[in-house]
Formats: C-alpha cells, sequence, structure tokens
C-alpha cells in the first residue's frame, strides 16, 4: 500500500472520534522513542458505550466484531494525538490485545476481536498486520461489549 494512511480512512468513508476521555487515573497514550502504547478503549462513541453486554448471550459476534471496530477507531484517535497529528507517522502496528466481555462458555473470542484486526489491516495494509492476544472476561467497563489496547512503532 502506497498511500498514506490519512488517504486511506477517507478512502474507507472513515473518521477518527474524538479522544475519549480517561475514566480512571491514567493516560491515553505513552510514546517512549518511536513506540507507542495505547491504554483500553471500549466501544464507546461521546462517552457511552455503543452496545452493552455479554457476546453470545445479549449481541452476536457480529455486533461484537463492530465494538470492536469502535474500539479500534478510539485507539486511532489516540494514536494521531500521539504523533502530534500526523497519523502518517505511523510505521506499523506491534500488537493488540482484546478482551471480550463473554459468557463463560464462549470460545470464539478471537472472532469478535477480528474486528479490531482486520480494521488496521484494511487502513495499513501489511504494516497493520500484528502480534495478538483475545481473552473473554467476566465484565468490562461500564459494561462494554469489548476493550482492546494496541503497541504502535512511528517512523525513523
Amino acid at each position: 500500500m502506497t498511500d498514506p494512511i490519512s488517504d486511506r480512512l477517507i478512502q474507507l468513508g472513515l473518521s477518527l472520534p474524538d479522544i475519549p476521555t480517561p475514566s480512571a487515573n491514567y493516560l491515553p497514550y505513552i510514546v517512549d522513542g518511536l513506540t507507542v502504547y495505547l491504554a483500553g478503549q471500549i466501544n464507546e462513541l461521546d462517552g457511552k458505550p455503543t452496545i452493552v453486554g455479554k457476546i453470545p448471550s445479549d449481541h452476536t459476534i457480529e455486533d461484537g466484531q463492530k465494538a470492536s471496530r469502535v474500539a479500534a477507531l478510539n485507539l486511532l484517535a489516540c494514536l494521531r494525538a500521539a504523533c502530534g497529528g500526523d497519523i502518517d507517522r505511523v510505521d506499523r502496528c506491534l500488537g493488540l490485545r482484546g478482551f471480550v466481555n463473554a459468557d463463560p462458555d464462549f470460545d470464539s473470542v478471537p472472532l469478535v476481536v477480528n474486528g479490531a484486526s482486520n480494521l488496521f489491516v484494511e487502513i495499513f495494509g501489511d504494516a497493520g498486520r500484528h502480534v495478538r492476544t483475545a481473552i473473554g472476561v467476566a465484565t468490562l467497563p461500564r459494561n462494554g461489549v469489548v476493550e482492546i489496547d494496541a503497541i504502535f512503532r512511528l517512523k525513523a
């Protein structure tokens, strides 16, 4: 992919939200050299979760994937801020951890987190491929469906 990331977002019809306000005593991101650590983001817009509850008893896997995309867009908003507003400074996604508010016997958690992983690949191409962990949990902040954090590397 040769398009700048900012152009790719436009081509995909995506706009980044405002950075969600941290709900506790933490920072939304930290830049250490060329590495950006992004705090976990849930599937919220304008301070409210887009959907709440558990997968699959309250929502489908597809609903969870859409929620993962919302969380990923929140991460990208934080990433843009970490880049001083210039998201084209991003070199690649290194890693992602996804947590899904899941029923105890739900074993398809990775499918839900694919919503975020697929979005990063759509935007960054091969540079969006990353290592990943996907975990089902008993609950998440504000009863959100997903929480995702990520690590990115900036261009030298």
